[in-house]
């Protein structure tokens, strides 16, 4: 089971790899996009920072919509609402859980990147953050299908996502400013779907604790 505990060391844990790949992220997005991505994605963590303790004692799911509530009033560009989405759902999905189990954390990232297209309307090989969540939940929902623990559910989502964030490189971007480079945009790395292997990875990290 995952505890409510680790579920706030997760969101303590993925604004501290967004601070450490702030510059990494912004130079991927000044190559396709606006140059703000690891620095809008950076501050918005660290609100959900100051936010955090006073829901810190509350259910997962309070957690999770504090914390999509904040990205969205807090972060600009397209990454802000996307991601504020991602938690407002996951944590309407998780409503008054106190523990995750392996299928509840499925939900919640599912709920997750449901929201994402449903404001985004990415498909895949778009060159978005949804070309990375996608492999990620099908490779999850195999492994659990083949009855691994939650550590290697993980492994195999975290490995998915790392793959899929590779495969955006020579991508053509098909949403948001990206786009508008056309075949320029071929050749780099998509800073979404950067940051979500990276906000993935830090929940395995969590749970690896």
């Amino acid at each position: 089971m995952i505890t409510k505990d680790q579920i706030v060391r997760w969101l303590e844990k993925t604004a501290a790899v967004l601070q450490a790949n702030r510059t990494y992220l912004t130079d991927l997005d000044s190559a396709i996009g606006d140059a703000d991505h690891g620095t809008n994605m950076d501050r918005g963590f660290k609100k959900v920072m100051e936010k955090l303790p006073t829901v810190s004692d509350k259910d997962v799911g309070n957690i999770l919509k504090t914390t999509g509530m904040t990205l969205i009033s807090s972060v600009g560009g397209a990454s802000g609402p996307l991601y504020g989405t991602f938690f407002m759902r996951s944590g309407m999905a998780m409503a008054a859980k106190e523990e995750l189990s392996d299928e509840d954390l499925f939900n919640l990232l599912q709920a997750g990147v449901e929201g994402i297209l449903q404001r985004g309307r990415p498909n895949l090989e778009d060159k978005t953050m949804y070309d990375a969540w996608a492999p990620a939940l099908e490779a999850m929902q195999g492994a659990m299908a083949a009855g691994k623990g939650t550590v290697e559910v993980l492994e195999t989502a975290v490995a998915a996502a790392e793959q899929g964030m590779k495969n955006t490189i020579p991508l053509q971007a098909r949403k948001g400013r990206a786009s508008y480079l056309g075949e320029r945009s071929i050749g780099h790395q998509d800073p979404g779907a950067t940051s979500s292997y990276l906000m993935l990875n830090a929940l395995l990290e969590t749970v690896k604790e």
